[in-house]
């Protein structure tokens, strides 16, 4: 949790940006949340009614703050989608809540951030085909699920085969790793599929998941990738989508390294490759 105070000091500490980048959102209103989970889930998390077998798969305690928090990173996704149509890109401190389903959470996740999001645009019809790039070691099976259905949103997700979550659900496009996946060898894949699922796919918005538990410090992880391969693959992501003009945005996913100076290295890092890429 330390992480997400942590990235934006380092990245007004080193001058990266100014606080006029920054942006706070405020909490998501019911109807957006509703476009997406069901009206029973949501009361249970308003009402504080998860039972303890819910609470378990979640991770978490059932909390009202914690509810809140989630709320406003729902809508802090939703924000940063109008910055991104603007400016290109936009990054939210925190945000890929991957997990989660329309009708329950897991994995640390109680609101699916970027389904909330995709549904609310497409609702708003400022988009009518949508790409969620996710790059966390672990598969998006919230996002699979909720979209299995919806041909306006592709889901590709590219993930630890025999990682978390175990029972896996069936993304538009699934790409598992073995564990100890090499930099040169994951790069490799990413280079060789996103370019032509760009083109094929011709989405008007993206949503990248830029998960750092691929490093090869994560605890979790189980690949091999370094720090500098990590900053190589959201390089790639932004320069891809930049060349066919398809705003992105981006959210921090999971990272789980034992320093977390190197936690916080990694998604810093993916703020400056925007930065890079798109000044």
């Amino acid at each position: 949790m330390l992480k997400y105070d942590l990235i934006p000091e380092q990245l007004l500490h080193e001058g990266v940006i100014t606080k006029k980048n920054i942006f706070e959102p405020v909490v998501c209103p019911k109807e957006t949340v509703l476009l997406t989970h069901t009206e029973e889930y949501y009361n249970k998390l308003i009402h504080q009614t998860l039972s303890a077998s819910e609470q378990r798969k979640i991770g978490f305690p059932q909390s009202p703050l914690l509810t809140e928090r989630e709320l406003i990173i729902a809508q802090g996704t939703i924000d940063c989608c109008y910055h991104a149509m603007k400016d290109s890109v936009a990054l939210n401190v925190a945000g890929g809540t991957h997990h989660a389903y329309a009708d329950k959470g897991e994995g640390f996740c109680l609101l699916n951030d970027m389904a909330i999001a995709a549904n609310y645009l497409l609702h708003r019809k400022e988009a009518t085909k949508i790409m969620i790039i996710d790059l966390d070691v672990h598969q998006g099976n919230g996002s699979a699920k909720i979209f299995e259905h919806e041909p306006r949103v592709f889901t590709f997700s590219m993930h630890g085969a025999h990682n978390y979550p175990f029972h896996k659900e069936k993304s538009d496009l699934d790409i598992p790793l073995l564990d100890g996946t090499d930099t040169n060898t994951y790069l490799s894949i990413l280079q060789n599929t996103l370019p032509g699922l760009l083109d094929k796919e011709k989405p008007q918005f993206a949503f990248f998941l830029s998960g750092v538990d691929i490093l090869d410090t994560d605890k979790f992880g189980k690949l091999k990738v370094t720090i500098a391969g990590c900053r190589q693959r959201d390089v790639f992501v932004f320069e891809e989508l930049k060349k066919r003009n398809i705003p992105v945005t981006v959210a921090m996913g999971g990272g789980y390294s034992a320093d977390v100076k190197k936690i916080v290295e990694a998604h810093c890092n993916t703020f400056k490759a925007a930065i890079d890429i798109y000044s």
